[in-house]
């Protein structure tokens, strides 16, 4: 039923990555840390998908403030109250567009596989399995966006840049905003933040949730995860390098004269 509110999402286990064996793995997720960003991205993994139902079903946005009704009890969500729940930081840059461009241009090059700066117009294999991961996580938990993970386009790279180069950003603004248009009606934007929603519900005295269920932990970036998507990725990598085609399906057609032969046996 709330399963669309978060089929494209990632949630991240800090104790875990932190403690893998590949150190630009555990710098970017350093990186992800620094960035204020660890209390939303790996706070507690529980779902109340019926309360999330009820969430989305009857939200909307007033003065600024997200309302809603689950189960029959009036919800009050604001900026305020959903910064200090995920000690977000409120200073920086408030819109991914007042990035410097020459911070951008940067990490184009930091991010490249190849050395050579990534194109904002191609696929986003050309960047190092680490930012790779990177951008996929910035892209699903962050701005929530539906469709396809492997194009790069500019509002991925700019997320990607506020990581990879430091980029102090009012990540309250950024992420409540994001909240905001995801229960207005008409807008293009996917709903998301399934646990951090349920997490604000959960700590609202006396509304009743119904049962609670446990994050997929296919969607939990652990250490052991990361190493498939690791995997996975460097086999696909590997595929695309070499130009090897996909093996084709054994053909189940028997030509007449095997069978007659066969027959005649």
């Amino acid at each position: 039923m709330a399963y669309s509110f978060y089929s494209n999402s990632q949630h991240v286990d800090f104790d875990s990555v932190l403690a893998m064996d590949d150190q630009g793995m555990v710098s970017m997720f350093q990186g992800l840390m620094a960035s204020g960003l660890a209390g939303f991205l790996g706070c507690p993994a529980v779902i109340y998908e019926a309360a999330l139902f009820d969430f989305f079903e009857n939200a909307s946005v007033r003065e600024g403030v997200i309302i809603s009704t689950v189960a029959g009890q009036l919800v009050e969500i604001s900026e305020e109250w959903f910064a200090e729940s995920f000690e977000l930081p409120v200073d920086g840059l408030g819109d991914l567009s007042e990035i410097p461009k020459d911070v951008i241009f940067d990490a184009r090059s930091i991010v490249s596989f190849s050395g050579e700066p990534v194109s904002l117009s191609g696929r986003k294999n050309q960047m190092k399995i680490e930012f790779l991961l990177l951008c996929d996580i910035m892209a699903k938990a962050i701005s929530v966006k539906a469709g396809s993970f492997n194009a790069i386009t500019v509002e991925k790279f700019s997320l990607v840049t506020t990581i990879v180069c430091g980029v102090r950003m009012n990540w309250a603004r950024i992420l409540f905003s994001t909240f905001k248009k995801m229960v207005t009606p008409g807008s293009k934007q996917a709903k998301g933040f399934a646990v951090q929603i349920s997490l604000l519900l959960e700590n609202i005295p006396n509304l009743e949730l119904g049962e609670s269920s446990e994050f997929p932990a296919s969607k939990i970036l652990t250490d052991k995860t990361v190493h498939r998507f690791v995997s996975i990725n460097d086999k696909a990598g590997a595929e695309e390098a070499t130009g090897a085609p996909k093996p084709k399906a054994a053909s189940k057609k028997i030509l007449a004269v095997d069978v007659g032969a066969a027959v005649a046996k």
